[in-house]
């Protein structure tokens, strides 16, 4: 498991696609979504607590714990008031958000965020942790690939450092940061 700035910098790195998917404020929502659910599997160090059979890296670590999460939260994320994203959506967009489209928005984000944190614990795990079991029930066998170190500040910072640059890029590249500031720079009347 890379620590916390790395899990934020694959998250970052997982959610770069929203940019060439979406416009402005759509892609960044997105983007959004997708960093807040990067430490959703870890959500095993708070339920420990509630529930003592929990452990860390057992089923909140798995394909199936991170999608069943997803997918209850893109259904409630359709029950309630959703004016605003529906209202960034048409002025990114040009037009309405059609029916399932805050479902599949959320659940993406929301599964994107999981993923990368399963991603980069498998890349990372064994030097500090247990090896995680992301397919289980269908593999039962930890995967590990074992290239990234836990308290590496090159690793962590270094991919934070290029996930922002690239998403800085892209924002760029839709013109959505120039029309940002834009907004944020006085004007002279004349």
């Amino acid at each position: 498991m890379v620590d916390v700035l790395g899990h934020l910098a694959l998250a970052l790195l997982f959610a770069l696609p929203a940019w060439i998917v979406w416009d402005g404020r759509v892609s960044l929502a997105f983007v959004g979504t997708v960093l807040a659910t990067a430490m959703l599997p870890d959500v095993d160090l708070v339920l420990r607590h509630v529930v003592p059979t929990v452990e860390h890296h057992g089923v909140t670590h798995t394909v199936l714990f991170v999608t069943v999460v997803s997918v209850v939260a893109g259904a409630l994320a359709e029950t309630v008031d959703t004016s605003v994203l529906e209202r960034w959506w048409r002025e990114s967009e040009g037009h309405a958000v059609s029916d399932g489209a805050v479902f599949l928005f959320v659940t993406g984000g929301f599964l994107l965020g999981g993923l990368s944190h399963l991603f980069g614990d498998v890349l990372s795990a064994p030097d500090v942790s247990e090896p995680i079991e992301p397919l289980w029930p269908v593999f039962d066998k930890p995967i590990s690939i074992d290239v990234l170190y836990y308290t590496s500040p090159w690793w962590n910072l270094g991919l934070l450092v290029a996930a922002v640059s690239l998403h800085l890029a892209l924002g760029y590249r839709d013109g959505y940061l120039v029309e940002l500031v834009d907004r944020a720079s006085p004007r002279e009347d004349g």
